[in-house]
């Protein structure tokens, strides 16, 4: 019986000095299904990655957040509009452009569905922000899926739109995600992928720094986890 070679990760025998152990913040990854690859079959999980580092690096088109009415200080909108030189965005314009949205849809769409999706150009990428529901403090599971199939249909036939990422909106600041109506706990992370998924997403999803902090939970770089988790939860071996 053959067996794998032991390939060395860094230079000089520093593989010693990085034991997991050693740092409280960490992922523990499992590799991703075997089965033949599906293009345009899934969502990618970004982890271990920097968002703006990457937008800076012009990896993306496209990003996807949250927004509100009243203080996106906290928020990644405002890195972003901070961040990319050449956009003529600040915090104090995209905050008192959502207020002047969310006024006239109050007198003139009150009845539609929301959220809705407002679009910022920075030159260099354009935000795609979902917008929090008036007089709300926080988004819904709901409120993401229903924002996600707007995004996807805004996203469909643009390939000047792509590749596009998104946050995963949990642990947020200035735009708070939980479970449903009421609730004052957050979903899970696969709720919010499966809420994406659903919607007919298919681009990057950048994890929330608070989820380094499970190195005992094996964590999947994409979805549709591998069939064998479902297995595993119904008691199968």
């Amino acid at each position: 019986m053959s067996t794998m070679p032991n390939i060395e990760i860094y230079d000089d025998e520093a593989d010693s000095l990085l034991s997991p152990e050693s740092f409280p913040d960490r992922v523990s990854l499992l590799p991703s299904d075997a089965a033949a690859p599906q293009q345009g079959g899934r969502i990618r999980t970004m982890w271990g990655q920097d968002l703006l580092s990457d937008v800076l690096d012009g990896r993306y088109r496209t990003v996807i957040c949250g927004v509100n009415d009243t203080d996106n200080t906290h928020g990644v909108i405002a890195q972003l509009v901070s961040l990319v030189t050449a956009s003529q965005w600040s915090v104090a314009s995209v905050t008192s452009y959502a207020k002047m949205f969310q006024d006239a849809v109050r007198v003139h769409a009150a009845h539609d569905r929301e959220p809705y999706i407002l679009k910022f150009d920075l030159d260099s990428v354009l935000v795609m922000a979902l917008l929090r529901p008036k007089e709300r403090e926080s988004f819904t599971l709901g409120d993401l899926s229903r924002g996600f199939k707007t995004v996807t249909k805004m996203l469909q036939g643009r390939a000047d739109r792509r590749p596009v990422c998104t946050v995963s909106f949990l642990g947020a600041h200035s735009n708070r995600l939980v479970a449903g109506e009421g609730a004052d706990h957050e979903p899970s992370f696969e709720s919010v992928l499966r809420a994406m998924y659903n919607a007919g997403y298919r681009g990057d999803v950048y994890p929330s720094p608070g989820m380094w902090n499970n190195a005992h939970v094996g964590v999947f770089p994409s979805y549709p986890f591998p069939a064998g988790l479902d297995r595993m939860r119904a008691g199968s071996s």
